[in-house]
């Protein structure tokens, strides 16, 4: 099903606003990683390819990629890193203490920045699902 051309305002504004996420300010290479996270976890395998070779694009490691599943397990991201990865996990599994990672956020960004990477991780998550559910094939 082509759901981009059949609902095309619809689905246009949902990408206006992730363009809009990724002009916002907050550091590119962090909304991507969430995105490829996000990605994995909801299992859309368009998304991961295309967000996995943006994170190529942006200077990460192929290694580094890989071990993205690992991420609470390895020493290749840093403490930034980990963090979004840990709010992106707990807003898409709806569990962990959520209260305590959205505090160390306030303490790392901004209000706009926590809200855009929040905006980011759940539009992330609607485009997965329409991806999965609605194309047959990639």
């Amino acid at each position: 099903m082509n759901y981009k051309e059949i609902a095309k305002e619809t689905i246009g504004n949902l990408y206006k606003a992730h363009h809009s996420i990724r002009k916002s300010g907050i550091d590119e290479k962090l909304i991507a990683l969430v995105e490829l996270r996000v990605s994995q976890i909801n299992g859309c395998a368009y998304c991961c390819n295309y967000h996995a070779k943006e994170l190529s694009d942006f200077g990460f490691e192929q290694d580094v990629i890989n071990r993205l599943p690992g991420w609470k397990h390895t020493n290749v991201f840093n403490d930034q890193q980990k963090l979004v990865l840990e709010w992106a996990e707990s807003i898409i599994y709806s569990k962990g203490d959520w209260k305590s990672t959205k505090a160390k956020l306030i303490d790392q960004f901004t209000e706009r920045e926590i809200v855009e990477l929040t905006a980011s991780i759940t539009l992330m998550n609607a485009l997965n699902k329409l991806r999965i559910t609605l194309v047959e094939e990639d």
